[in-house]
């Protein structure tokens, strides 16, 4: 699993890996970059008055972790089974483990194959992002980074971090950005506007982001140009590794600085985003840092 992660998204291939998992009837699908390792359950320590997904929390190696029960956030069935796996992650500078049924496989495919969910079953609360076609079978690949922050807001991105910098300069400068996730979409946009970016276009995978970039680049108009991309990694159709290649080729869109704002910005990943040619890299949450790295490339 570790050769593998050297190799996918190294150079915007727009490919990934997905750990297949049940939870209830349903099979559901994480980002191979997200799994640490693969473990049987453990003796949980439950927590009084803890959230009710929170199954409790693990010692492992030394490390006290919290344990994330998969049924209760899907709403599936709490019968446990002999298959029963807990997958440790990490993400968003965090590591977490979230119990689940079974691990089945793992799949390689393409970014293009993730299809978005249908409006009619996304609602407000809805935690997947994407629907993967396998045969007869479909994968739903699911939003961890907000279901962590429905768990724990205060280690999400809050808007409230931006006012420690101080009053703000009011910009006109136009940003796009993409980030798949809505809950993250609405935080991004309340944010950008407290740190005085209003004039900002969200879309919601890199396919839609490069396709504004490049009609805005055939247009004259000054109020056209764009002055910075921001973009996450995992979405469905185009990635942001992906995106920020694909700026990077064009003669035209070259110039204007990509920001990588990603929960997957690691030591480990971070020359991946470097090989694809992105000026800076950001680990969500860190808005504050975000900001002060938009101030330096358009102010």
């Amino acid at each position: 699993m570790a050769e593998d992660k050297g190799i996918l998204l190294e150079s915007g291939t727009n490919e990934l890996e997905i750990v297949e998992f049940e939870a209830g009837r349903n099979k559901y699908g994480i980002n191979v970059i997200k799994v640490k390792e693969i473990i049987q359950p453990q003796p949980v320590t439950a927590i009084p008055h803890a959230h009710p997904y929170m199954e409790g929390i693990i010692q492992l190696r030394g490390e006290v972790l919290p344990v994330i029960d998969m049924m209760k956030v899907l709403g599936a069935s709490a019968e446990s089974a002999s298959q029963d796996k807990y997958i440790v992650t990490e993400f968003n500078q965090q590591r977490v483990v979230f119990h689940v049924n079974n691990v089945t496989q793992i799949h390689r495919i393409s970014w293009e194959q993730i299809e978005k969910p249908s409006n009619i079953y996304q609602g407000s609360e809805s935690k997947v992002i994407g629907v993967i076609k396998k045969g007869e079978n479909m994968l739903l690949l699911l939003d961890f980074e907000s279901i962590m922050a429905e768990i724990n807001p205060e280690a999400g991105i809050r808007v409230d971090e931006v006012k420690k910098l101080g009053k703000r300069t009011r910009s006109t400068k136009r940003i796009v950005a993409a980030e798949d996730s809505p809950l993250l979409r609405k935080l991004l946009n309340d944010t950008l506007a407290e740190a005085g970016y209003e004039n900002v276009d969200f879309f919601e995978n890199g396919k839609d982001a490069y396709e504004f970039l490049v009609s805005l680049a055939s247009a004259e108009e000054k109020e056209a140009e764009v002055s910075l991309v921001i973009t996450d990694i995992e979405m469905p159709q185009m990635d942001g590794h992906h995106l920020t290649k694909k700026i990077k080729e064009n003669q035209r869109l070259k110039q204007i600085p990509v920001i990588i704002f990603s929960s997957l910005i690691t030591d480990d990943l971070k020359h991946k985003g470097e090989k694809v040619g992105a000026e800076d890299q950001i680990s969500k949450p860190q808005i504050n840092e975000l900001v002060m790295k938009i101030d330096k490339y358009i102010l």
